[in-house]
């Protein structure tokens, strides 16, 4: 019998709630929605990922709901998006601490900006990846 209040899908011979595949398609777009803001604003794509709104509240969400998805395919996606956020929050801080000395020969500007770009495609390579595996309702295979 199911179950009309939360039903739920069959993946991989696992029961796994279909309104949990929803709050994980909507974490996936509120950090693309960051990456947007990045693009279109004086912003950059990392800056808005590791600071912006969108994103705080997505890693909170994933958080919030991490030990309903244990033991599912879901599980993959709320690792692979909190450490998308965390490892993009720490390369930033590194890419910065790395720069700053730099910039008294004014080198450190070449390589923050070149480190902040090359973290934000790998960014963004990250919600797509992540995003079409869930669409495929697979895991994220790190």
């Amino acid at each position: 019998m199911v179950d009309n209040v939360n039903p739920s899908v069959t993946v991989s011979g696992q029961q796994v709630d279909t309104s949990l595949v929803s709050y994980a398609h909507i974490i996936y777009a509120l950090h693309s929605l960051s990456v947007l803001i990045g693009l279109t604003s004086a912003w950059t794509i990392v800056g808005s990922f590791v600071f912006g709104l969108p994103s705080i509240i997505a890693v909170i969400m994933n958080y919030a709901r991490q030990s309903e998805v244990r033991g599912t395919f879901l599980e993959s996606h709320f690792r692979w998006q909190i450490r998308t956020f965390w490892f993009a929050f720490l390369w930033v801080v590194v890419i910065l601490a790395l720069s700053l000395p730099l910039m008294l020969i004014m080198v450190g500007f070449f390589t923050l900006g070149i480190g902040y770009v090359l973290l934000g495609i790998w960014v963004i390579y990250r919600i797509i990846r992540g995003w079409l595996a869930l669409r495929d309702q697979r895991p994220v295979n790190p």
